[in-house]
């Protein structure tokens, strides 16, 4: 019999959900209460809970199995009708997205740090997801921060562990446990989006190569299932494929820094034709040419250029967004194709409002992630599997495709600098001394750059009217550079300080600079300006991407 138990409990301090969920070390999460208050307070801010359907999975990093059973029996506690969870704790970010969706699911529970390193010595996190599919928007995890500063019991039920590995049904209480296959209704709606014959074709062509790194982490059962066994790509094309709970001791960030392996093999002799990296939780993507790197703005350009070759996108696209730190080059699309181009904060919640309402249908962001209205998530493999559908259709090398890009639209040259680890105090006193900078620099001259605007950007959403204040420093000059400095809201170690440098170069002869190079004088520019090592003490951005 499962008792449903009324546990005291005192509030911790420290819950507000960032741009994706509530991140911490493991060790915070382990304390008791902790993981049990968070949850409650989810389930406490929620309408109509009662007898509803929930997902639940994660990104299998360390941790993820223990919570899972507490949330399994809270959920139990608390009157929940029915939870899906993926097949041993496994499920995709892009994959609980489309499983809500499909089933109409109240919402959702994902259990990952992303892009943060896992293990015992490492991160966790907890997002919740609406029923459209897409992170709760900030009433929803303003409701549940405040939930959290003032909550005084929990409720659970003393219950058996799971078995998480067999499929089928279950119960718990009242409620119904339904394990699902982690992959099956992801791969389906992956199949009506994308030509699988013509990317068959490539694959099994003995002309094409292509690499996919899943760095240990959740996307590797997807990737297997689609692009080996339903593909026909050959064996080993997927590398680093199960998930394990410290990601093989590896960062799970597709980036050139800690995918390095890929950037090795695809700069390396003989080199595949395409490689492709995914994350932590499945919902980013890094894609490689032969000895060519595509940086996810331009990637998210090439994607709404050639959408109409894309059976799921051949009607047209209703508009494209962005990522404010995000480079313009999808604006130049947008612009070309007559759809409107919305910016946004960073944070894929502020995509959702325009993918539901149908005002853009492609979206992305500079941080190697990009999506469509397919789900209401970032969605890594959707991005390799787009990039195939178009490699088969026009038969071009991935160099070749974005040249040709270039040549029309002109070409962006983009980079972002991040200081990870900073002195949060510094930081804060940083951004504070850019905003009271910015309204004041309109017209002034910097060597040969003239400044057009500055400010500290806000956002009205187009839809539901709700303003997002104080979301980056914009700087932007009059040949279309521009520097974006903003802190990130994903790591759990002090403060990570982001600078974004863009400078728009229309001549086709002038299209072959080391990007480094290319934004050298826009580089120094920024330190001047923002005093940059001076006020945080570093000499060097952590990671260049």
């Amino acid at each position: 019999m499962n008792i449903s138990q009324q546990i005291s409990t005192t509030p911790f301090l420290d819950q507000k959900p960032g741009t994706s969920g509530l991140r911490k070390a493991v060790t915070v999460f382990q304390q008791p209460h902790y993981l049990e208050n968070f949850i409650q307070s989810i389930f406490d801010s929620l309408e109509d809970l009662q007898g509803q359907t929930l997902v639940l999975g994660g990104d299998g990093r360390y941790y993820n199995r223990q919570a899972i059973q507490i949330i399994l029996k809270m959920a139990a506690a608390n009157g929940v009708g029915r939870i899906k969870v993926g097949q041993g704790g496994i499920l995709s970010t892009p994959a609980t997205s489309c499983i809500i969706r499909k089933y109409q699911a109240l919402g959702g529970i994902i259990l990952s740090a992303s892009h943060n390193p896992g293990g015992p010595d490492g991160d966790f996190g907890v997002k919740y997801n609406i029923s459209n599919g897409g992170p709760a928007p900030e009433k929803v995890t303003e409701a549940i921060y405040a939930r959290t500063k003032v909550i005084d019991r929990y409720q659970i039920i003393e219950a058996p562990d799971v078995d998480l590995e067999t499929l089928g049904e279950s119960r718990m209480g009242d409620m119904v446990i339904e394990v699902i296959d982690s992959v099956e209704d992801y791969e389906k709606l992956m199949e009506s989006l994308f030509d699988f014959d013509r990317i068959r074709q490539l694959l099994t062509s003995g002309n094409f190569r292509m690499c996919m790194d899943t760095l240990h982490a959740v996307a590797g059962p997807y990737a297997h299932a689609i692009f080996e066994q339903r593909l026909g790509a050959p064996a080993g094309t997927v590398r680093s494929g199960i998930p394990l709970e410290d990601f093989g001791g590896g960062h799970p960030d597709p980036n050139l820094v800690y995918a390095h392996e890929l950037v090795d093999i695809l700069y390396g002799e003989n080199a595949p034709d395409f490689g492709a990296a995914s994350d932590g939780d499945g919902d980013r993507n890094m894609i490689l040419g032969r000895k060519f790197f595509v940086t996810p703005s331009d990637s998210l350009a090439v994607l709404a250029a050639n959408a109409k070759l894309v059976p799921g996108y051949s009607s047209g696209l209703a508009g494209v967004a962005r990522s404010m730190p995000t480079s313009e080059a999808v604006d130049r699309v947008a612009a070309q194709i007559g759809i409107e181009c919305y910016e946004t904060p960073t944070g894929w919640k502020f995509f959702g409002n325009l993918l539901d309402a149908d005002k853009a249908t492609l979206c992305g962001e500079e941080s190697f992630g990009t999506g469509s209205n397919h789900v209401r998530e970032k969605d890594g493999l959707w991005a390799v599997l787009f990039w195939l559908n178009i490699l088969a259709v026009r038969q071009q090398s991935v160099e070749q495709i974005v040249r040709e890009h270039w040549k029309t639209y002109g070409r962006n040259y983009y980079s972002r600098h991040d200081y990870e680890g900073v002195d949060t105090d510094q930081a804060n006193t940083l951004m504070e001394n850019l905003r009271s900078l910015v309204p004041t620099l309109k017209g002034k001259q910097f060597g040969n750059y003239q400044v057009e605007y500055g400010d500290d950007f806000s956002y009205t959403d187009p839809i539901d009217g709700s303003v997002s204040n104080k979301q980056g420093i914009r700087i932007g000059f009059t040949d279309g550079s521009r520097i974006v400095v903003r802190l990130s809201g994903t790591g759990t170690q002090g403060a990570t300080l982001r600078i974004y440098l863009e400078s728009y170069e229309p001549d086709p002869a002038k299209h072959d600079l080391d990007t480094q190079q290319a934004l050298a004088s826009l580089i120094t520019l920024a330190d001047q300006i923002g005093q940059i090592r001076n006020s945080i003490g570093r000499e060097q951005p952590t990671v260049i991407t």
